[in-house]
């Protein structure tokens, strides 16, 4: 029997962990460690990410001469060219080929359409033949002529010799002659058969319908298949034009000016032009030509204005409003006279920021950005004016602001 003490022992031979439990355990632990070592990688990777200098790019500040002017006058009008043709064809005919589209630069010369021109070829083939033919009976009399030549010469020494009578030497005579005489009309229809060809080819070139100067295809008129012609015809189903081109480097604005006020404009005054497409940009002109008439219905009087360089955006048929300006300076908000040669300073307006309604811009000096305040002044296209806060020559940061702070290193982007 045995013993209490015996009976009450623990058995630690029965105490273990099952498998299951223990593997459980384990792979519990694994995912915690997997998770907390991502946790480090990603806070270090962060913690690189701050310790490294944002990427950011640079625009130097420019300087430019002032011109503010009184404005003497204002008037609204168009962009119009001074080159603007519908380019028709010579010839009535079915077009075959268009080549124009709208947008296509076309140079002088190049092919815009072509007609059917399959008439004009016969013509050409039968005015062709005609000239040979001409041409090959020509060849004929000259032959002719050669032996009735030779028989004048024998009949006169005949003659001579008293064998042959006067008769026989006067018919030999008008003979050759006479051959003389149809080698010359002759020759005259060969001439009028060569024009006749001249014509026919002119008739097939006319079926080529070329650019007639350097422009830009603004309308499409004709299709393939379609009839045009120079004159309007067959109802308003033919054609009058193939395309229209416009001379691109000859537009300029056309404004109507109240003849009360015509007395203020001069030929080569500067003018401010402001599309309406484009409220914020101010595009330098000058008037070129006012035009000497008056429309009696409007009391106005055209004035064309061309502009100091052209740019992409100006199109034909755009709104423009101008502002005629007068040689004596404007003052400026301050109270103080602006003077000819005074700088104003432009920096793009990707490098302005508002902060709380002020405008600020983040200045590179030494791999450092320094937040600095600025005073705008009118903005001209893609520039704003800078009327104080900055120098010329310094440089504004244009891109690369997540996260920028005054004070910060940064890195040029290449």
């Amino acid at each position: 029997m045995d013993s209490p003490a015996s009976a009450k022992a623990p058995n630690l031979a029965a105490l273990r962990i099952e498998e299951k439990v223990r593997a459980r355990r384990s792979g519990r632990w694994g995912w915690f460690a997997a998770v907390f070592g991502g946790i480090v990688i990603v806070a270090a990777l962060m913690l690189a990410a701050k310790s490294r200098p944002a990427l950011v790019q640079v625009s130097a500040v420019r300087g430019g001469a002032a011109s503010e002017r009184v404005a003497l006058l204002n008037a609204s009008g168009y962009v119009t060219p001074r080159r603007r043709a519908t380019i028709a064809a010579k010839i009535t005919a079915r077009v075959t080929e268009m080549d124009a589209e709208e947008g296509m630069r076309a140079r002088e010369g190049q092919i815009l359409a072509r007609l059917d021109d399959s008439d004009y070829q016969v013509r050409l083939a039968s005015a062709k033949a005609d000239r040979e033919a001409t041409s090959a009976a020509l060849q004929d009399l000259e032959v002719q002529l050669a032996n009735a030549e030779r028989e004048l010469r024998r009949t006169q020494e005949l003659e001579r010799n008293r064998v042959a009578s006067t008769q026989s030497l006067d018919l030999a005579r008008t003979t050759a002659d006479s051959l003389k005489a149809k080698i010359s009309l002759t020759q005259e229809q060969v001439q009028a058969a060569a024009a006749k060809v001249v014509v026919a080819q002119q008739d097939v070139d006319n079926c080529i319908v070329r650019a007639p100067f350097d422009g830009m295809v603004v309308s499409k008129d004709a299709q393939v298949g379609e009839m045009v012609s120079p004159i309007s015809a067959g109802g308003g189903f033919t054609r009058t034009g193939i395309a229209t081109l416009v001379d691109m480097k000859s537009i300029e604005v056309e404004v109507d000016v109240n003849e009360a006020y015509i007395a203020r404009v001069q030929p080569g005054m500067p003018v401010t032009s402001i599309l309406d497409a484009y409220p914020d940009w101010q595009i330098p002109s000058k008037v070129r030509t006012i035009i000497p008439t008056a429309d009696r219905q409007k009391a106005t009087v055209k004035v064309r204005i061309s502009f100091d360089r052209l740019d992409p955006r100006i199109l034909p048929d755009m709104g423009v409003k101008v502002t005629f300006l007068g040689d004596q300076l404007a003052q400026s908000g301050a109270g103080v006279e602006s003077k000819k040669g005074t700088r104003i300073l432009f920096v793009p307006k990707e490098a302005i920021h508002d902060d709380a309604g002020r405008q600020v811009v983040f200045l590179y000096r030494e791999g450092k950005v320094e937040r600095r305040a600025v005073k705008l002044g009118a903005a001209e296209g893609g520039d704003q004016q800078v009327i104080a806060g900055l120098n010329e020559g310094d440089q504004v940061v244009v891109s690369g602001f997540e996260g920028l702070k005054d004070g910060q290193h940064v890195e040029l982007r290449r």
